[in-house]
């Protein structure tokens, strides 16, 4: 060791009103370099879970527990190796999320800090405020309107600013739900097209590509009028328009009108004791791309204006997939360009490869390692140039499509809402750095949703929501219990909305090989499904894994599963909570589900792992 290195002990710090707890997952080793606030070690009680954060980066010297260890408040978890500046004195880690949930007494001083990004001087606002209230929610997509909501719920006097004429944001408006509806037709015409070698035969489809958008449209509207009544049931004031902050408790509203988001020039400023930032994110567009109504994004894909006969989606992710299916659907052919070497990135390659042999005949191209590096218009459609993303690759020659697809990923909104103002740090990507509970590094401006990080899904967004509005209520009207309310989710569920729907929670079988972990997997292929025989939808399968490491002294808890089949997203909920439980593979085998179903093969796969299913031949010895 240098002189210029010191050693010093990483704690456990306070963790609320748990004695002693039992450690059951230790995620470094020595000689790891880890940063400060990573997570070193998971404990338990019969309350909860949590992870144990260090104060400091450096590189691990001595891990000083082991699993099954009790510890409590100051037990040395282990020795980290310092720069000498760094090391003037022992410091224990800040509170871990999930013990700010637990401890009713916590008070918000004591959350772990926001990530380091300069924080700018708050603009100092002399004017008159229109409105005032206790909360301001700026945006008002399912994070949003959750947030205003639940706030509101708890008595507290809201107002809720959002540009689109109706509540729901991207999601319900451009996103989420109308893309659903679309994907359920489709799903019903693939279903249909299979029916005749059943005995069954419906004929070709007739597709009247209006009364299909109408559909859509009235599933968006009967939701968003839904949102727009509770809101007003709850008293919540909406305001529509452009927000920016021009000081730390004040914020302007341009006026917008119409169904666009058209200025009328009128605005409006409302003064805030608190507020969250819900202002959500972007579509992303490559900066050589036309300006042509044949390009569009994920928004102009459903407009569903008309059928391509050719089609180019731009990355291979979720959203671009789930909008490849409906047009192929309905009749187009698909490319698909990817820089990375495999499509729907996230889920284990096993997953995604059922996906890919059955959806291969709605493609003529997948065009992995390869970039999009030139497009122009010509009166034949949009000419597409490509690059391959390896060196001395190769790459395809130039191709015309009818319709370019950008799915190329998601940008924050943070630079966009004026934050500096308000003095709130926001990062050169545009995220706002937030805590535990969702506050940023101005004490009562809270952010959730897109705009704080990955995953960008709206299910984290409601979660995120209702902790930042339990806080501010919580600290507003005194309630300790709800002033400590914090984001302590052990996993956020992903799913793929395609034709075979991919589902995949917690641990991958890719993370687990790159981490080193050693796990037990069971998997139950849906050609033994009772359920998915009968449905004709045999090419499933569920994955669990379980711990399976030397040291887990037999605890063998679930870390992670996927599913790929017909409703995979509507039962990798199940896998999800026995995450959140603790549950091993006895617990889920054990769990009696009913038959036949899919969501059997949950309980089944856990009995492959356990050695005790009667379903598949016996495992070889």
């Amino acid at each position: 060791m240098s002189a210029s290195t010191n050693l010093i002990d990483i704690k456990v710090p306070d963790i609320g009103d748990f004695d002693e707890v039992s450690v059951i997952e230790v995620l470094v080793k020595p000689g790891d370099t880890i940063k400060a606030e990573q997570s070193l070690i998971t404990v338990e009680s019969d309350k909860a879970s949590m992870e144990i954060p260090s104060s400091q980066g450096g590189v691990v010297k001595e891990i000083k527990v082991q699993l099954g260890d009790k510890v409590k408040q100051g037990s040395v978890v282990l020795t980290l190796e310092v720069a000498g500046a760094a090391a003037a004195a022992p410091v224990e880690a800040p509170k871990p999320a999930s013990a700010q949930a637990a401890s009713a007494q916590a008070a918000p001083e004591k959350v772990a800090p926001v990530a380091t990004t300069p924080a700018p001087a708050a603009a100092s606002f002399g004017g008159t405020a229109d409105l005032d209230c206790d909360l301001l929610v700026l945006g008002a997509g399912p994070g949003g309107y959750s947030a205003a909501f639940r706030a509101a719920d708890l008595g507290l006097k809201v107002v809720l600013v959002e540009r689109y004429a109706s509540l729901g944001g991207v999601c319900l408006n451009v996103g989420c739900i109308p893309s659903k509806a679309l994907l359920h037709v489709a799903a019903v015409m693939d279903e249909v097209s299979h029916m005749a070698a059943l005995g069954v035969d419906f004929g070709a489809p007739s597709v009247n590509i209006d009364k299909l958008r109408g559909h859509k449209e009235k599933v968006v509207n009967k939701l968003t009028g839904g949102l727009a009544a509770m809101a007003k049931m709850r008293k919540v004031t909406v305001v529509r328009g452009y927000g920016a902050f021009v000081g730390a408790n004040h914020l302007e509203v341009e006026e917008t009108s119409g169904t666009s988001q058209e200025k009328t020039g009128k605005k409006q400023t409302i003064a805030f004791k608190n507020c969250i930032i819900a202002a959500g994110s972007q579509a992303m567009r490559l900066p050589f791309m036309p300006d042509d109504p044949r390009v569009v994004d994920s928004t102009g894909a459903l407009d569903l204006k008309s059928v391509p006969k050719r089609m180019l989606i731009l990355g291979g992710g979720i959203i671009g997939l789930e909008m490849g299916t409906v047009y192929s659907t309905l009749g187009s052919r698909l490319d698909v360009v990817e820089m990375l070497d495999g499509l729907m990135q996230g889920a284990d390659r096993d997953l995604v490869k059922v996906w890919q042999k059955m959806n291969a005949p709605r493609f003529d191209n997948i065009m992995l390692k390869t970039k999009t590096v030139g497009a122009k218009a010509t009166p034949a459609g949009i000419e597409v140039t490509f690059e391959s993303a390896e060196p001395g690759g190769t790459a395809p020659a130039p191709q015309t499509y009818d319709l370019v697809l950008q799915a190329v990923g998601r940008s924050p909104n943070g630079k966009k809402i004026a934050a500096d103002k308000a003095g709130v740090s926001v990062t050169d990507r545009g995220f706002i750095p937030v805590d535990i509970q969702m506050r940023t590094n101005v004490k009562h401006i809270f952010a959730i949703g897109d705009i704080v990080g990955q995953p960008m899904l709206a299910h984290k967004a409601v979660h995120e929501a209702h902790v930042a509005a339990e806080v501010i209520a919580g600290e507003l009207l005194g309630n300790n219990e709800l002033a400590s309310a914090a984001f302590n989710a052990r996993v956020i569920p992903s799913v793929a909305y395609t034709d075979p729907e991919v589902a995949w929670v917690g641990l991958t079988e890719d993370q687990a090989k790159a981490q080193g972990i050693k796990v037990k997997k069971g998997l139950f292929p849906w050609t033994a499904s009772g359920r998915a025989i009968a449905n004709g939808r045999d090419e499933g399968f569920t994955k669990l894994l379980f711990d399976d490491s030397p040291e887990a002294h037999g605890h063998g808890k679930i870390l992670g599963g996927g599913m790929v089949g017909t409703h995979a997203g509507d039962m990798i909920g199940e896998i999800a909570l026995a995450i959140e439980m603790g549950a091993d593979a006895v617990d889920i085998g054990k769990t009696i589900h009913p038959h036949p179903t899919l969501g059997e093969s949950i309980g089944m796969a856990a009995e492959v792992a356990h050695g005790s299913c009667t379903d598949l031949p016996p495992a070889r010895k």
